[in-house]
């Protein structure tokens, strides 16, 4: 029950309004049900005969209490239907009941419908404001964080997970907002009618309860299995889709599918197990309900054949009926109960994103900062993704207007370092500044609305040319992203597809060479025009002919601008104004191309490789 209500109150108050309304229709629905059943004992007394003097009118003023109403109301009802039969006979009174019995079916069914009809919004609202919730925090979430993380099983968590959980909330709303109603009602009838009988039939519940309640707790611990499970298969999916040209020229495909095959097994054979034991709710409150009525049956009809009753024969069938109608709300409530336990599990995996700790804290009175006056400083920075230490003790000055050039092997630290100016990740010893203020202190949206980057790999979404190069640039115009393209050397690629910048470029620019997405890059990053420009190895994956049209638009792009380049390919970073060569984790020189040269140390001997 915690979990149910645990659910509850974290995503249904924005719906309270149409909770009221669902508890009040379900209220009418249940009381029409109660008069539509009361039209069998009067049917059943006309057939099997009726004393038509038994009862006298009982007038309204004389009664005092609501028990004395309801008696009333029960005993005037017998008097006009015993005047209906005196004068109009016994198939006019049986026509006019079935009339009545016809007019609180449609009050029952019509008021059912609405507040079936109420929980549309509330489940297409949840269900809305989940992904909602889950898609703002993978994107608040820091770079690092995906990093441990599969993408399959993140979109696992945000499509069967959450819709695990909008199936449980379903439930949970009518367990709470329609069968409890039912049940209470009906039994507060069932006492009316005879205490004795319902106290008997109460002693017998608490085993059944028990049976339901422990098939249900092993559910959510298969539950949870089989999420994990449908994330790993999403996993491989996207895994497969992401490295297909590696399967086929490895010629892989026969292992991929040996490999997709045992997994699919596993999850079926879970799912095998979750599907049964949730089917095992409806038959087991079923026959567990035919043995109460059936006990019922036996002990009731002893007493009122041995004349020990304290009700009539026709109000036993009555009672029977009313209780049979409980059988089907204790039904739902045992199946909402194995839905609520799937979906806890769901809400556990979910809550492992939406509570996941962002360590990129934002200071509540964090400072703006608007421009860039004079220059980046690396004060003894130390960092380190795990155990091992990335980057050790780097001290670096970028003044504005000029060029750093960071060089080195693989592994040397160098987009690490320019990843942390954005403040992708946070030092964990030292300080990086800009204009004199620490970074850290900096509102987080406007230090990076500062900097440009272009990196190695062009990130480029499925849309027009315009849409990927005004990408995070509010109302570009047409002339602003044509400019931008000229300068960044795409404008005549572009005019040459066959709607210009509306042509759509395909899953990551699939339809473009690898230049050509590079080019789309520079290009959105000129229309943004920052004055400060990161460039983590924007050429180093490109052919001669490209590599020079890039580095044409590169050098368009880093006029005027304070430029940070990680540069492999050593000749695009010959005129940068300091070169700072890296070597695991440390800057071990600095200095002018030429300066470098003659130093004959490490840029010395990568400059040789690469000349040879």
């Amino acid at each position: 029950m915690k979990g149910l209500f645990t659910l509850l109150r974290r995503f249904v108050p924005p719906y309270r309004h149409y909770v009221v309304w669902i508890f009040i229709l379900n209220i009418l629905a249940t009381l029409f049900s109660l008069f539509s059943f009361a039209t069998i004992i009067p049917i059943l007394q006309i057939l099997f005969g009726m004393d038509t003097a038994s009862h006298t009118f009982v007038a309204w003023d004389t009664c005092a209490t609501m028990g004395d109403y309801a008696a009333a109301a029960k005993n005037n009802v017998f008097f006009y239907i015993e005047q209906l039969i005196a004068t109009s006979g016994a198939s006019v009174a049986l026509l006019w009941l079935g009339v009545f019995l016809i007019v609180m079916t449609l009050f029952k069914t019509g008021t059912t419908y609405l507040a079936s009809a109420m929980l549309v919004p509330v489940r297409t609202g949840v269900l809305r404001d989940l992904r909602n919730m889950i898609y703002a925090k993978i994107v608040d979430l820091p770079i690092g964080y995906f990093t441990e993380e599969r993408k399959g099983d993140i979109m696992s968590r945000m499509t069967s997970d959450v819709g695990e959980i909008e199936a449980s909330i379903m439930s949970s709303l009518e367990m709470i907002f329609k069968n409890p109603i039912m049940i209470a009602v009906y039994l507060g009838v069932l006492f009316a009618l005879s205490w004795k009988l319902t106290l008997f039939v109460l002693l017998l519940l608490p085993f059944s309860g028990f049976l339901i309640g422990k098939i249900g707790r092993s559910l959510k611990r298969r539950s949870l299995s089989g999420q994990q499970q449908t994330g790993e298969l999403l996993s491989q999916i996207e895994e497969t889709l992401g490295g297909l040209r590696v399967v086929k020229a490895f010629t892989a495909e026969a292992k991929l599918r040996a490999r997709f095959a045992k997994l699919n097994e596993r999850i079926r054979s879970t799912f095998n197990r979750i599907n049964c034991r949730y089917l095992l709710a409806h038959p087991v409150s079923e026959f567990l309900g035919t043995c109460v009525v059936a006990i019922l049956l036996w002990y009731g009809g002893s007493l009122i054949l041995n004349g020990q009753g304290d009700i009539s024969a026709p109000e036993f069938i009555y009672y029977l009926v009313i209780f049979y109608s409980i059988i089907a709300p204790c039904k739902d409530l045992s199946k909402a109960m194995y839905s609520v336990q799937k979906g806890m599990a769901s809400l556990q995996r979910v809550d492992d994103v939406l509570k996941a700790d962002n360590p990129l804290k934002q200071q509540d009175n964090a400072l703006k900062i608007n421009k860039f006056n004079s220059e980046i400083r690396f004060d003894h920075v130390w960092f380190k993704y795990r155990e091992d230490w990335i980057l050790k003790d780097i001290n670096l000055v970028c003044p504005k207007g000029k060029t750093i050039a960071l060089v080195g092997q693989s592994g040397s630290g160098k987009s690490t370092l320019v990843d942390l100016i954005p403040r992708f990740y946070d030092v964990n010893q030292g300080s990086i500044s800009v204009d004199g203020t620490n970074i850290a202190h900096l509102d987080l949206q406007s230090l990076r609305l500062l900097m440009g980057n272009v990196n190695q790999e062009a990130i480029l979404f499925n849309d027009t040319f315009f849409n990927n190069i005004a990408f995070g640039v509010e109302s570009a115009t047409m002339d602003e992203v044509v400019a931008a393209a000229k300068i960044a050397n795409a404008h005549d690629f572009i005019m040459a597809t066959e709607q210009g910048y509306e042509t759509n470029i395909g899953d990551r620019g699939c339809r473009l060479s690898g230049g050509q997405r590079q080019r789309i890059s520079i290009a959105r990053a000129i229309l943004r025009n920052p004055p400060i420009l990161i460039l983590d190895e924007a050429t180093s994956a490109l052919d001669t002919e490209s590599e020079r049209l890039v580095q044409s638009a590169l050098e368009n792009l880093m006029q005027n601008r304070t430029t940070i380049v990680v540069a492999h390919r050593l000749s695009t970073i010959r005129q940068a104004d300091e070169i700072c060569v890296m070597h695991e984790g440390r800057i071990v020189e600095r200095g002018k191309h030429d300066e470098l040269l003659k130093l004959e140390g490490y840029y010395k001997r990568l400059c040789d490789m690469q000349t040879f």
